[in-house]
């Protein structure tokens, strides 16, 4: 069996070193250097190239129930890599071999082959394998075609607008026919989502009269709502809704960090009503739930979309594994436009 060439040296990794108490801060995060370890036999040996940072990492660092285990104080932070083998005693992958998996907030990885997904060996972009192919991109395709069913005329509004899940939701809204309105922070990212994404309109959420500019930019309504940030957006959007409107949920951002509960009245009496009256269908989806049944099916339609420009979205890439919690810190405080990465080797 082709092993590679045997390595010695260290693995740099950053683990949970505390629970965050509302944002996170730096010192929640510990930089360690161990061994690099020794695949036995069917293992083989990672060296992460791409690390992904998502909004879901928050909710890892918490302790309690949810719908994956919490990380564990002192284990390594959670993330999805684009990974190359580097050692391999496992039949099914050779030195050489990049793959996507769960390869966590570290250069090295050990795997027994488990959730691996093997890359093209053309593909030359592999940072994407992250984003557009990858599980934003995923969620997006998901949430909005299985779930939302956007159909010719409809009126899809999406938050998070030029993030990758919002960004691919509004333009696969658009190529499925539909107006594609977006939510976003300042008017920066609002152009943007207007002139490089080609949403029909984008409203700013800071905006004093964000609930009448709202309504203005959906004279006939809301259609499909795909919601992935919650608090004061929700409660303007949940008005506009249209009967038998379909509310994706992927995530809530505006809460990840709340120390306690939501401020203001109870809203839950007026959110139960509407549902009611107006028959919305609001579904919740994790989705690692669906690679099995639907991953294939993804790649099969967005392959060719992402190949010929017609879905895009802005990439950033940050250089090192140190600056990983700095980077999520960012990105949870809405300082990104698009994708963020960290490019774990030169």
């Amino acid at each position: 069996m082709n092993t590679g060439t045997a390595l010695h040296g260290v693995n740099r990794r950053i683990v949970l070193q505390a629970r965050p108490t509302g944002t996170p801060v730096p010192a929640d995060f510990l930089l360690q250097e161990v061994p690099i370890p020794r695949p036995a036999e069917g293992q083989l040996l990672l060296k992460n190239l791409y690390l992904s940072l998502d909004p879901y990492m928050r909710g890892r660092m918490n302790e309690g129930p949810s719908y994956a285990p919490a990380v564990e104080l002192g284990a390594v932070m959670v993330g999805g890599t684009v990974s190359e083998v580097i050692e391999s005693r496992h039949p099914r992958f050779k030195p050489g071999d990049r793959v996507v998996t769960q390869g966590g907030w570290q250069t090295h990885t050990l795997s027994d082959g488990t959730g691996l997904g093997l890359l093209p060996a053309d593909m030359t972009h592999i940072s994407l394998a992250l984003s557009l192919l990858g599980m934003p991109g995923f969620t997006a395709w998901y949430g909005l075609l299985r779930i939302g069913e956007p159909r010719p005329g409809d009126t899809v509004v999406v938050a998070s607008a030029t993030g990758t899940v919002g960004a691919v939701v509004g333009q696969l809204a658009k190529r499925k026919g539909s107006r594609a309105i977006g939510i976003a922070g300042g008017a920066e990212k609002c152009r943007i989502a207007v002139e490089e994404l080609g949403f029909d309109a984008c409203i700013d959420h800071r905006s004093p009269d964000f609930a009448g500019q709202l309504a203005a930019a959906t004279p006939e309504g809301i259609d499909v709502y795909f919601e992935n940030v919650g608090g004061a957006v929700f409660d303007a959007v949940l008005p506009r809704l249209n009967i038998g409107a379909r509310v994706p949920l992927c995530g809530l951002i505006a809460q990840y960090n709340s120390k306690g509960l939501y401020p203001g009245p109870d809203r839950l009496p007026r959110v139960m009503g509407q549902l009611l009256a107006r028959r919305i269908k609001i579904q919740g989806f994790i989705i690692s739930d669906h690679y099995a049944d639907d991953y294939a099916n993804f790649m099969r339609e967005m392959s060719p979309e992402v190949a010929h420009g017609h879905i895009r979205v802005r990439e950033n890439v940050l250089q090192g594994l140190s600056q990983a919690p700095q980077g999520l810190i960012d990105l949870l405080d809405s300082r990104f436009t698009g994708k963020v990465v960290v490019q774990l080797t030169d």
